[in-house]
C-alpha cells in the first residue's frame, strides 16, 4: 500500500519556492491551471473531483442562495460539492482541507465554533482524529487562522497537529492546509520571503512525520497572490443605477438581495452578478461594462461556470483592482457586521478583515468580554484601500500563478489532480 501526503500551501508559486528549501527539494515543480474563479473553494473542489465548476457546483467561496434568497460564504458541508472525491476508497485525514463536515473520510479536523443562544461564540475545532489535538497542543490558534492577528501560528499548530496524526495514524491519504501566505500577502503588495521560509519550516516539519511512514509527500497551491491598488464597489454603483435595494434598521442597512434588480457576489477578483429579470441582461452587462476597475462581463458558460448557484453574468476585475462587497453609500449606516470578523454574515469576501481599525480597542473589547459584559469587536476598518494583494484570476504569468510538486508525470491543469493522486496510491 503507498500513502501519499498532500500539503496545500496557499499562495505559493514558482517564483517563491526558492525561498522554501524543504518544499523545492521534494522534486519538480510545474505551474498548473486553476479553475475561475482562482479561490479556495473553487480550486479545492477541483483538484477534489476532476471536474470543472459547472459540474461539482462550487462556483465561488461562496454564492446566493435563491431558494431561501440568502448569500452565504464559507460553507463546510461536504454534500454541497457534486462528484466522486479523490479520497473515497482510501484511508483518509483530511486536515482543515475545505468542505471537511460529514466527509467520507477515516480522519479529519476542521475549524468549528460553539454558538450560544445569546450570540456568544467559543472558538473550537471538529477533532475526528482520535489524537485529541486541542489536549496535546492547546487550543487552536482561532486568532492567528482569520482576522487581524492572522499569521503564523495557526499554519504551525496545523502542522504539529498533522505531524501527530501522520505518525500514530498512518493513514493511507493525507490532506493538509496550510494558509500562512494568504495573511501578508493580501496585507501588503510585496511578498516578503521571509513568510515563505516559515510556511517550509512548517511543512518541513509535515515532511519528515510523513517519510518517517514511508509516505510520498505532494505539493499543491491554489493560486498566486498580485498587488492590488483599485477596491471597485460594485454594489455601491449599482445601488446608484437604481438596481440594488436595502432595508434600514437598528444595526444599520442590509442588503435585501430577494428584492434587488441587480447585485453582485464579491469574491477577491471576480464576482457573480445575479440580475432577477433575465431581460434585463444585456442592459445592466452594458452598465457594469463602464465601471472603472472592471475588465470584463461575460456569461459564466464561458468560463465554466454555468451552474444553477452562479449569477447571470460573470464580471472580471482589472489585474491591479478588485472587488469588494460595499452596498451602503454612507458609512454611518454601514451594517454592523462590517466592523467585525463575520465571514458568514458578510454577503461578500473581506479582506479588510485582516486589518483592524486600533489594537486599543481591540484590547477594550476583550476586556469586556472578560468581564462577562456583552460587547462587539467591532475592530475592523472600512477602508478597502488598506487591501494590498489579491488573486481569483487567471496567472498572467505561469511563474506567479498556482503549482504542484510531487513524482511522476505532473498535472498541467487541476482537473488532473485526482487521477494523478490515485495513479500514485495504487501504482507498484
Amino acid at each position: 500500500m503507498n500513502r501519499i501526503c498532500i500539503i496545500n500551501v496557499v499562495g505559493l508559486t514558482p517564483e517563491l519556492l526558492p525561498h522554501a528549501p524543504r518544499i523545492a527539494s521534494l522534486g519538480a515543480c510545474v505551474p498548473w491551471q486553476s479553475p475561475l474563479p482562482a479561490v479556495t473553494c473553487t480550486s479545492q473542489a477541483t483538484m477534489l473531483t476532476g471536474l470543472a465548476p459547472r459540474e461539482h457546483g462550487i462556483v465561488g467561496n461562496g454564492w446566493y442562495f435563491r431558494d431561501t434568497s440568502e448569500i452565504r460564504f464559507w460553507q463546510q458541508a461536504c454534500s454541497l460539492v457534486s462528484g466522486e472525491k479523490l479520497y473515497e476508497g482510501f484511508e483518509t485525514a483530511k486536515l482543515f482541507w475545505w468542505f471537511n463536515q460529514a466527509a467520507p473520510v477515516r480522519y479529519s479536523a476542521t475549524p468549528k465554533p460553539h454558538y450560544g443562544c445569546d450570540g456568544s461564540k467559543v472558538f473550537d475545532i471538529l477533532d475526528h482524529t482520535e489524537c485529541s489535538l486541542t489536549q496535546r497542543l492547546g487550543p487552536f490558534p482561532f486568532f492567528s487562522f482569520w482576522g487581524p492577528g492572522a499569521g503564523l501560528a495557526s499554519s504551525s499548530w496545523i502542522a504539529d497537529a498533522s505531524a501527530i496524526v501522520l505518525k500514530e495514524k498512518e493513514p493511507q491519504l493525507t490532506l493538509i492546509y496550510l494558509p500562512h501566505l494568504d495573511y501578508d500577502f493580501q496585507r501588503f503588495p510585496e511578498h516578503d520571503p521571509r513568510r515563505v521560509l516559515e510556511v517550509d519550516q512548517c511543512a518541513g516539519r509535515i515532511i519528515d512525520a510523513a517519510n518517517s511512514i514511508g509516505a510520498t509527500v505532494v505539493v499543491v497551491s491554489e493560486y498566486g497572490l498580485v498587488p492590488v491598488d483599485q477596491p471597485v464597489h460594485l454594489n455601491r454603483h449599482l445601488r446608484q443605477a437604481g438596481l440594488l435595494s436595502v432595508r434600514r434598521g437598528p444595526f444599520g442597512e442590509m442588503l435585501m438581495p430577494g428584492e434587488s434588480e441587480a447585485f453582485a457576489v464579491a469574491d477577491h477578483q471576480l464576482a457573480h452578478l445575479y440580475v432577477r429579470d433575465r431581460s434585463s441582461v444585456p442592459r445592466i452587462r452594458s452598465l457594469v461594462e463602464s465601471f472603472p476597475g472592471v475588465s470584463d462581463v461575460v456569461p459564466p458558460g464561458e468560463l465554466e461556470l454555468d451552474h444553477p448557484r452562479s449569477g447571470e453574468l460573470i464580471v472580471l476585475a482589472e489585474p491591479n483592482a478588485w472587488f469588494t462587497y460595499y452596498y451602503w453609500l454612507d458609512d454611518q449606516v454601514a451594517p454592523d457586521f462590517a466592523r467585525t470578523v463575520d465571514i458568514h454574515r458578510k454577503p461578500g469576501y473581506d479582506p479588510c478583515e485582516l486589518f483592524a481599525t486600533s489594537k486599543m480597542r481591540a484590547i477594550a473589547r476583550v476586556a469586556q468580554k472578560k468581564l462577562g459584559f456583552r460587547y462587539k469587536m467591532d475592530v475592523i476598518p472600512l477602508d478597502a484601500t488598506l487591501v494590498r494583494g489579491s488573486h481569483g484570476l487567471a496567472a498572467v504569468r505561469p511563474e506567479a500563478g498556482p503549482l504542484v510538486i510531487g513524482p511522476g508525470d505532473l498535472p498541467t491543469d487541476m482537473r488532473g489532480f485526482k487521477s494523478y493522486v490515485q495513479r500514485l496510491l495504487r501504482s507498484d
